[in-house]
This record gives C-alpha cells, structure tokens and sequence, in this order.
C-alpha cells in the first residue's frame, strides 16, 4: 500500500511534469527504452499513460520514425481494453516495453513543447467532474480503442496521426485534471479525425 501510495506521488500531474520526467530519464547508451518512460510515467494510472502516448504521437520527429504511430497505437489498444476489463495495472509486452529510441532526438522531440505545455496546464481546471467518473473513463477507453485502430492507416493520410496525438494527450490530461470540459474538446477532434479519415480512405 505505501509503495503504491510513493509511486502515485512520483507520477506527473501535468502535461510539463511528464515532460520533465521524460527529460530527466538518464541513458548513459544514449537511447531510452519504452520501459524506461512508462516508469518515469508511472504504469498504473490510464491519465498519465494516454497522455504518453498522445506525447509521443504528437511530435513530429518521434511520429514521423516510421512504425512508431502503429507501436503507440498498439500501447493505446492494450491500456485500454485493460481499462475495459477492470484491470487495475497495466501488461505490456516485453517486446513493446524493451523498444529503444535515440535520447537525443526524444529530447528535441520534447524541448520544442515546453512552452505550448506550460500554456496548456494554465488551462486545466476541475470541472465538470462527472464526465471523466466511471461511466465516461470507459467512454473515453472506448474511443481511444477505435482511435488506435485507426491509427495505422492514418500513417499514409498527412498530418491525421498528430492530430490523433492531440487528442490522446487531451483525454490524458483530462483525466489526470479531472477536465470534463476537455475530454468534450477530445470527443470532439476524435469523432471529426475519424470521420474525416473515413472520407479520405473511402
């Protein structure tokens, strides 16, 4: 109980405390694993490890590595339908966990961001509460299941997976703020990127 209650303390409650955990993550190698980000993260929370993954969908070095919108797709099915089915931690496969990426270029992925994510934490507030309670934390699961599986073709379509990326990181921060009114925002720009990802591939 008290080492859940110190990892729950470590974890970020902003979009800038990720960052900066991310930052911090030592890789004398020179390349971070993605194991090494989700204890950074925190790995029982679903706020904080959709925010991860709409972070690193969101930026455009790290999401224009090809495969890597499709790996963060993948993370986003798995939380998700743990979500759904009750569990209170989160598997990964050793495989996904284990994948490296250079420190130097998530580095420069994320130096760029600090300043839009100070601007974004100034806007988080309390509110409407009860659209991130139970019933709307599996809504949001479920959406965020139908944005991962389409985040694959959404590699070939311009500019579609970092706007999946947006509303992944809103739907983390929402549910880390308890933002009802952001997670409207994010139920928003997933129903119209999934809309529009139709009518392009159609």
């Amino acid at each position: 109980m008290g080492e859940e209650m110190e990892e729950e303390s470590r974890e970020p409650h902003n979009l800038a405390d990720l960052i900066d955990v991310i930052e911090a993550i030592e890789s004398p190698s020179g390349r971070i694993s993605f194991d090494d980000v989700l204890e950074a993260a925190g790995r029982r929370s679903f706020g904080p490890l959709l925010l991860l993954a709409g972070l690193v969908t969101l930026m455009p070095v790290v999401s224009g590595i090809p495969g890597v919108p499709s790996l963060m797709a993948l993370f986003t099915l798995l939380v998700c339908v743990q979500l759904l089915l009750g569990r209170r931690t989160f598997w990964l496969p050793a495989w996904l966990r284990n994948r490296k990426i250079d420190s130097d270029k998530a580095r420069k992925g994320l130096k760029w961001m600090h300043k839009p994510a100070r601007l974004v934490d100034r806007l988080l507030y309390r509110r409407l509460s009860f659209v991130v309670g139970k019933p709307g934390m599996q809504l949001i699961a479920v959406v965020c299941l139908l944005l991962s599986l389409a985040m694959p073709p959404m590699e070939f379509v311009p500019f579609s997976v970092n706007i999946a990326g947006v509303a992944l990181t809103l739907f983390g921060l929402a549910v880390m703020a308890r933002d009802g009114l952001l997670a409207i925002i994010a139920f928003l720009i997933s129903g119209t990127t999934m809309v529009g990802i139709f009518l392009y591939l159609a």
